[in-house]
């Protein structure tokens, strides 16, 4: 399932806007005056999708509509009220879900996060989460934004973080919840400069998280990402070779696989491990050069077959990360002058100036440093399927390479499978493709 439109009216109170997409191209693009409600859009459809009411209930409009692919739309509303609510808990928020054919499903909700009577102190919450700092009794600013979070907002973005007996949470029908769940959405805000850094209060041994830059965290991000992909390597090769010795003697090699076939197949391995080495994923060390003699026999073809077959089951684990990181690595090089590169299992990625000196990632430009974040995010961090929020890509981001931001995109679309809404001022960012384009126009006189 997948949305094709969205809509809202009386967005501020006064502004109604239509926003269908680009099902075929998978990328639509916002643009229009400021104060239009670009951001607010991408906020709400945000707000929805990972449960941050109180960030709908603090947007101004009367009703958002969200269609999708299979027919059934969603359709949120305030209270006539509620606009001039002030304290956030006092507004309500109705959910309908409309299937065609089907009884309307609907749920109202006032605030989702209540304190418990004997639960701690408020105080620690800014004494766990980084960056919070508390200007009344239930709200917080984020230092980080710069926005007003009220106690949802704070349970929301780092209730993982805070004790479970603190407050209690509003359970959601099981329509809605899997309504949210049927579209995982990623938002990448304006401020993507800064993420929080910590261990989940599951595990054993907590320690308080930190607000820390993200070309700081995603190295060690990508390093976790190759070393569980090692295991994994790891374990079927284990299981590969306990049982080679049956298989080999069970084996029947194909009449087909001749021995130029048999070689082609070998001579394939060999560059995939040479691609596998190159992008960081295998040591160089780890394989030698494979000859094999200039007439295989019966019995080595029978060997070999089944080593060929294994290697490629081995290789094919990975296929999709090796992908994505000569991606990621070939777009650096092309934006990045002057500095290289490297990918390993032990330090994720790393860079050097040219003539080899190490360079820390947050000492590249902010230029620099809002492009490796974006790459990163949409290659590593964006499941299949998902929805993107892209607000203002072009922020720091030199002429040219705004041009080159869509082409990038749509190469990465084609790589990961996920549709993208983009909000722009920027007509270097819309280059030649408004085909793509949504404006926002103003209220109807």
């Amino acid at each position: 399932m997948r949305i094709n439109k969205i809509s809202v009216t009386k967005l501020f109170g006064i502004f109604n806007h239509p926003v269908s997409f680009n099902m075929e191209d998978r990328i639509t693009i916002i643009h229009g005056p400021n104060g239009f409600g670009k951001t607010a859009l991408l906020r709400i459809i945000n707000g929805f999708f990972n449960s941050r009411y109180s960030e709908l209930r603090s947007i101004p409009f009367a009703e958002f509509r969200v269609d999708f692919s299979n027919g059934t739309h969603l359709l949120i509303t305030k209270s006539i009220d509620a606009q001039t609510i002030e304290n956030e808990k006092d507004k309500e928020l109705t959910f309908q879900f409309v299937q065609p054919g089907l009884k309307t499903k609907t749920y109202s909700s006032s605030l989702a996060v209540d304190l418990k009577p004997n639960g701690l102190g408020l105080s620690i919450i800014e004494d766990i989460v980084p960056g919070l700092e508390r200007i009344a009794h239930t709200t917080w600013l984020y230092l980080a934004t710069q926005e007003k979070l009220s106690l949802e907002d704070v349970w929301q973005r780092f209730g993982n973080f805070l004790p479970e007996n603190l407050a209690t949470v509003k359970k959601e029908p099981k329509w809605l919840s899997e309504i949210q769940s049927s579209i995982d959405v990623r938002f990448i805000e304006v401020q993507r400069l800064l993420s929080l850094s910590g261990v989940p209060k599951a595990q054993v041994q907590r320690r308080r998280p930190s607000m820390m830059p993200s070309v700081d965290t995603y190295p060690q991000e990508l390093a976790e990402d190759i070393k569980t992909k090692l295991a994994e390597y790891g374990a079927l090769s284990q299981s590969l070779d306990r049982t080679f010795p049956a298989r080999v003697v069970n084996n029947k090699a194909p009449l087909e696989l001749t021995e130029e076939t048999l070689r082609k197949k070998l001579n394939e391995i060999e560059e995939k491990r040479s691609r596998l080495i190159e992008t960081g994923l295998l040591d160089k060390d780890e394989y030698p050069d494979f000859q094999v003699e200039k007439h295989i026999d019966g019995t080595t073809k029978n060997i070999l077959s089944v080593y060929v077959q294994d290697v490629e089951n081995k290789l094919m684990l990975f296929k999709e990360l090796a992908t994505k990181i000569e991606l990621f690595k070939r777009i650096i090089k092309q934006r990045f002058l002057y500095k290289n590169m490297s990918i390993s299992k032990d330090k994720g990625f790393t860079f050097t100036t040219a003539d080899g000196k190490p360079l820390s990632p947050t000492d590249l430009s902010f230029g620099e440093q809002h492009e490796l974040v974006m790459l990163y995010q949409l290659l590593f961090k964006v499941q299949p399927n998902s929805l993107v929020l892209i607000d203002e890509p072009e922020i720091s981001l030199h002429v040219a390479w705004q041009v080159q931001f869509l082409k990038d995109l749509q190469e990465i679309i084609k790589l990961a499978n996920f549709d993208v809404l983009v909000v722009t001022h920027s007509p270097d960012i819309i280059n030649d493709r408004w085909d793509l384009t949504v404006e926002l126009q103003g209220p109807v006189e």
